[in-house]
């Protein structure tokens, strides 16, 4: 692993709770985890000026929703995120889709889910319950985003986000 990307996730708190929304009382407390290790992870990426995600989830922290955006040639490109977690979680990782560039690029699934079954999903098989939802965000679509954004950009098939 880069140096840099194992410094950056070293500061985001691994889990200890392995539970599942199934799991009652120990579900509430990973879910606990799960908001605390997201909290530290944002206010780490405020205070290095690389912030790149809103995020929030309905009651049961089942569905997670919000938006990423990357920054390729001083231009900014925002995109919608939604993702369900699996059944069988921690155990399976969640897989984050952006549904509005389903069909850009090859690096991605039905319904604009993200292609991470290579890199990153042995990487989560590895470190359960440990991992959580700000992993898969700083190791599965962070850098998704970085490599697919530009490919997208350079290709024709992505133009830049523009505000009103």
């Amino acid at each position: 692993m880069d140096p840099q990307v194992k410094a950056s996730v070293s500061r985001i708190p691994l889990l200890k709770t392995k539970a599942g929304p199934r799991d009652g009382e120990k579900w509430t407390q990973r879910l606990k985890e799960e908001y605390a290790s997201l909290i530290q992870y944002v206010e780490y990426n405020q205070a290095s000026d690389s912030h790149w995600f809103h995020l929030e989830s309905n009651e049961q922290g089942t569905r997670w929703y919000g938006t990423c955006w990357t920054f390729y040639k001083n231009q900014k490109y925002e995109f919608n995120m939604e993702f369900d977690l699996p059944v069988t979680y921690p155990q399976a990782a969640p897989e984050v889709a952006l549904p509005e560039l389903e069909g850009k690029t090859v690096k991605m699934y039905r319904g604009g889910k993200i292609c991470m079954t290579t890199h990153f999903f042995p990487l989560w098989a590895r470190n359960v319950p440990h991992f959580g939802i700000s992993h898969v965000l700083a190791l599965g679509l962070g850098p998704w985003l970085s490599v697919e954004v530009p490919a997208m950009v350079e290709d024709g098939v992505l133009q830049p986000t523009v505000k009103a």
